[in-house]
């Protein structure tokens, strides 16, 4: 096999020239975001907005971005450098119409990856179509970063499995019509593994109760009591769980980062136009040195974690056309997300609480955008691997 860098400046540069492509489009899609974000205003709560905002979505062709195109998406395998592009735009216009988007994508690619061909034939038209709500669900209470903690069983009895556990912050629990699930299988002889299954949420057993977060968008905890599933549910063969969640987790940590550029995109352009238009000491606030050395240091954060964000996005869409067994190659793309989520989240939260600083009294006022924008990003540094744990898989992989 010939051995092509993964970050050659050809593959870069051809990636690129793709992301271009499709950033081209979201020129003539402001009408879509504005929708969007108007939907979500009109709405009476967090919920029946991501509801409303999933809809529209999907009627208007974003969500394909989530599935291939043999389900009605919109390339023939899921790019990273897409869903990047998607995750910063609405960013930029809303945190809660920015999670109607990620979610469909990450409760949807385990079937994506692993499922069989009658899991995704019943269940990725309806994530494009927006027909469907997906949930990814994951933690427990001593099972965050650690999966090996999970205590959520699935029995088999028969023709079925009969799931016992109870999941944490869980985004979109309530409101989701399928759950993807993480649960420890132990069958006869051999040690405990983690296998993951589709769970419809109207299954008999299947309860959940809200938890309140920062940010305000629907999460809470869900409860599976004798839930019985067919086997057909099951995605991947039994065991394969932690791959799957793995797998996941690595195709979307930048896209996760791409969010946080698009939160901290937003709060320097709010911060921009309140320093030219506050004045103080008879100027505007954008003529004094110390704070013009603030903008500076924001734009600075912002610009080089945008670089490593999509060149993250570039090296998985390469990576994923390369033989699956190219162990180097996984490793690289997933060192390289993994460095893309921890700066550019933890870049993101220094923008942004330098956008509160500059704001004032206005800064914390409730209902505020830097100050909604400074709840949202927090979440960030935490959701899909904490920042500790990104230092962590990033140093394991320098050493290795």
């Amino acid at each position: 096999m010939v051995r092509v860098p993964i970050c050659s400046d050809e593959v870069l540069e051809r990636a690129f020239v793709d992301a271009d492509v499709i950033a081209q489009a979201w020129s003539s899609a402001g009408s879509l975001v504005d929708d969007a974000v108007a939907t979500e205003l009109r709405a009476k709560d967090a919920s029946a907005a991501l509801v409303a905002v999933v809809r529209l979505l999907g009627a208007r062709g974003l969500l394909g971005l989530t599935v291939p195109a043999e389900f009605g998406g919109t390339y023939e395998r899921v790019r990273s450098d897409a869903l990047c592009l998607a995750r910063e735009r609405l960013g930029h216009a809303s945190p809660l119409v920015e999670l109607a988007f990620a979610m469909q994508g990450l409760g949807g690619y385990p079937i994506v990856a692993r499922g069989s061909d009658a899991l995704r034939g019943a269940w990725l038209p309806k994530v494009a179509a927006g027909e469907a709500i997906a949930a990814f669900a994951l933690t427990e209470e001593d099972a965050g970063s650690d999966l090996g903690g999970i205590t959520t069983t699935a029995r088999l009895d028969g023709d079925a499995y009969v799931l016992e556990g109870t999941k944490v912050f869980i985004s979109n629990a309530g409101i989701a019509d399928f759950y993807t699930l993480f649960a420890a299988t132990a069958p006869p002889g051999a040690k405990r593994r983690l296998s993951a299954f589709v769970v419809p949420a109207a299954t008999p057993g299947v309860q959940t109760r809200p938890m309140h977060v920062l940010g305000g968008h629907p999460i809470g905890a869900l409860e599976l009591r004798g839930v019985r599933i067919p086997i057909a549910n099951r995605i991947g063969e039994e065991g394969d769980g932690l791959a799957v969640a793995l797998e996941t987790l690595h195709k979307f940590r930048p896209t996760v980062a791409a969010a946080a550029l698009g939160f901290a995109q937003r709060a320097l352009d709010e911060t921009v136009a309140h320093v030219k238009a506050r004045r103080q000491f008879g100027a505007p606030l954008a003529d004094l040195q110390a704070v013009q050395l603030q903008i500076a240091d924001m734009a600075c954060d912002l610009e080089p974690a945008r670089l490593l964000v999509y060149r993250a996005a570039a090296q998985a869409d390469f990576a994923a056309q390369l033989e699956p067994g190219d162990a180097e190659q996984r490793s690289r793309v997933a060192r390289t997300g993994s460095m893309a989520k921890l700066i550019a989240t933890e870049a993101a939260f220094r923008v942004i609480d330098r956008a509160v600083q500059l704001h004032g009294g206005r800064g914390v006022l409730h209902g505020s955008i830097v100050t909604r924008l400074y709840e949202d990003v927090r979440a960030l540094r935490i959701y899909e691997g904490a920042s500790d744990v990104q230092r962590l898989l990033v140093a394991r992989e320098v050493l290795r």
